[in-house]
């Protein structure tokens, strides 16, 4: 079943194409990974799906229904949810008060409440489910400024599950991360696979051939290729797109 379908989508920055007509869709359950260069448009058609960006041309739908005029937090309530290249967390908290926090706003309380969401077993009780699926469960109760840059990207996933996706948009999650953060990081992503389709930007090869089941090649804001895994590693265009550029 399709969950996100995306047709013709286009964006433009002056003279500078960042979207050209993207096309592409996404199953549920499916792992999508859209790699390309850098300066490819990855992350701004990630930031038009979510709609922190206008675009000036195509249509996205979710689950069938035009979600173009949705604002970025109606699609989150419509089962769309973003993790970001630089983390986005209350760094003065705790692992567990982060998540807590966003359960809490997922029932449509206020985040006024922390010593409720801190307290409360409605909410403390699936925060603590979420940690431990995001690989987290023995930092539960540490400082978000205590954590490394790999906790840290694990502690926004769990953040992103506590709105009740359908749909994750990862935007490079292995960004900054050493190789033994990568595989926790992966590891994550696996336990999620097939409950939850995600659409994957990532620079990382070894943990987009691990995870995905399709793979989109998207080079001046343009999809050259799309397929599985190993057609993806021997379409001749793909590598032509990589010549030089350090990613493939």
């Amino acid at each position: 079943m399709t969950l996100l379908a995306i047709a013709g989508l286009q964006k433009r920055f002056g003279g500078l194409v960042a979207t050209d007509d993207v096309s592409l869709e996404v199953q549920a359950g499916e792992v999508h990974a859209l790699i390309g260069p850098n300066g490819a448009g990855k992350t701004t058609l990630i930031a038009q799906l979510i709609g922190q960006l206008a675009h000036d041309g195509g249509e996205i739908r979710l689950d069938g229904e035009r979600i173009d005029a949705l604002a970025a937090h109606q699609r989150v309530r419509r089962g769309l949810a973003r993790t970001f290249q630089i983390t986005q967390l209350l760094t003065d908290y705790s692992v567990l008060d982060n998540v807590a926090l966003a359960v809490q706003a997922r029932q449509g309380h206020s985040f006024r409440f922390l010593r409720e969401a801190r307290r409360e077993a409605s909410l403390r009780a699936p925060a603590l489910a979420l940690v431990a699926e995001a690989g987290l469960a023995a930092r539960a109760g540490a400082r978000v400024a205590d954590l490394s840059q790999g906790e840290r990207k694990q502690l926004e996933l769990a953040v992103a599950l506590a709105t009740g996706p359908r749909l994750l948009l990862l935007d490079e999650p292995m960004a900054g991360l050493g190789p033994a953060e990568s595989a926790a990081m992966v590891e994550a992503l696996a336990r999620l696979k097939g409950r939850i389709a995600m659409l994957l930007v990532e620079h990382d090869m070894d943990a987009v051939f691990a995870l995905a089941d399709r793979v989109s090649v998207l080079v001046y804001g343009r999809l050259v290729a799309t397929g599985a895994p190993q057609a993806i590693r021997d379409d001749a265009r793909v590598r032509d797109a990589y010549l030089g550029s350090g990613d493939a």
